[in-house]
């Protein structure tokens, strides 16, 4: 498995009303995929209109197909960017 984080921003369009309506539906969604291991932290930043999401995949297209199981994808343009760990150190905690 590796690890990605998928950018999603609103498109310019989209009416909010509308997201905020699936937001249950969302929720839902992000536990099951938590719960299968293909998700890890969900940051939403409303005044920037932007979700970033942790994504575990085997590869970018499964990722972004994780991605595209939210209800709310719909409303996103996607960008994802493979991520490792960080380096630590020999000896540090």
């Amino acid at each position: 498995m590796s690890a990605f984080i998928v950018i999603c921003t609103f498109k310019p369009d989209t009416d909010m009303t509308e997201v905020f309506a699936v937001v249950a539906e969302e929720v839902a969604q992000v536990k099951a995929l938590e719960a299968e291991g293909r998700l890890g932290s969900v940051h939403l930043s409303l005044a920037r209109g932007t979700v970033f999401i942790e994504v575990f995949a085997l590869d970018e297209t499964l990722a972004l197909e994780t991605v595209a199981s939210l209800p709310m994808a719909k409303w996103w343009d996607l960008d994802v960017y493979p991520i490792q760990a960080p380096a630590i150190a020999d000896g540090a905690a």
